[in-house]
């Protein structure tokens, strides 16, 4: 268990840390903006589902392991499922109305929100230690 525990919190770190500084940078810096934007509009939805179910499973699995880590995951999963289904279609909608600002306000809340989970799956890897 704690081996499988480790390897989904490593694979949910991993994989929002290349998601957001990798993938988001490369689409951005790749395709004309206009692209990129509708790009990643469609790539957001899986990316939450990916957090949601790591995050949900590596949860289950420190239970027995490490409960206060299994929390953590737990916190990370159940966060981002407003993102995905009402922080995301309201970022949508700003950009379709060409609400300037509130895009900014809501995106910003965004970002702060995966750094967040970032530093919760890194704290839960830092326990393994």
């Amino acid at each position: 268990m704690t081996i499988a525990a480790l390897l989904l919190t490593a694979l949910l770190f991993g994989g929002m840390v290349l998601y957001s500084f990798g993938f988001a940078a490369f689409v951005f810096s790749a395709l004309p903006s206009e692209l990129a934007g509708r790009t990643l509009r469609r790539a957001f939805p899986h990316f939450y589902l990916f957090v949601i179910g790591v995050a949900a499973l590596a949860a289950l699995v420190l239970v027995p392991v490490d409960r206060l880590s299994a929390a953590l995951m737990a916190g990370v999963a159940l966060s981002t499922v407003p993102a995905r289904q009402i922080l995301m279609p309201a970022i949508n909608r700003a950009t379709d109305t060409g609400a300037t600002g509130r895009f900014k306000v809501l995106h910003a809340l965004s970002v702060a929100l995966t750094l967040a989970h970032i530093a919760l799956a890194a704290a839960v890897l830092i326990r393994f230690v």
